[in-house]
């Protein structure tokens, strides 16, 4: 019994010691983690930005950030993001087929938690024909 109390008191030990060495990491703080374009028309590329905040204490580094699909371009801020500023990732969608979407953006940094996914929704809507039918 002596035995596993010991080994837990040593695990929760490590588990303290990590999270406390956690709370000097850059922390992502995002104005939105989801942005809705709503219907666009279809042939039209849209292109949002979503503005982030490091709330951490270590400079923020953005090592990558990889669309889930070919469909989208994204660019970011990618020198180092200190402490209470801010940087950016601007995504830009080809809005080529006329159907819903809903697209994932993998974020990796050196951020307390490393991989975070923004998300972009909407629908792209076909351009009219332009011949009189309905």
């Amino acid at each position: 019994m002596k035995k596993i109390l010991l080994v837990c008191a040593v695990i929760l030990g490590f588990a303290f010691s990590a999270s406390a060495q956690d709370s000097d990491k850059p922390v992502f703080k995002f104005n939105e983690e989801k942005h809705d374009f709503g219907k666009i028309p279809q042939g039209t590329p849209v292109t949002t930005v979503f503005e982030y905040t490091n709330v951490g204490k270590q400079p923020l580094i953005v090592t990558d950030v990889r669309p889930t699909c070919g469909c989208t371009i994204a660019d970011y801020t990618k020198t180092p993001v200190k402490s209470g500023e801010k940087g950016t990732i601007k995504i830009t969608y080809n809005a080529a087929v006329a159907a819903p979407f809903n697209k994932g953006i993998v974020v990796t940094s050196n951020a307390s938690i490393p991989q975070k996914t923004l998300n972009i929704v909407g629908e792209v809507v076909a351009k009219s024909a332009g011949t009189g039918t309905k």
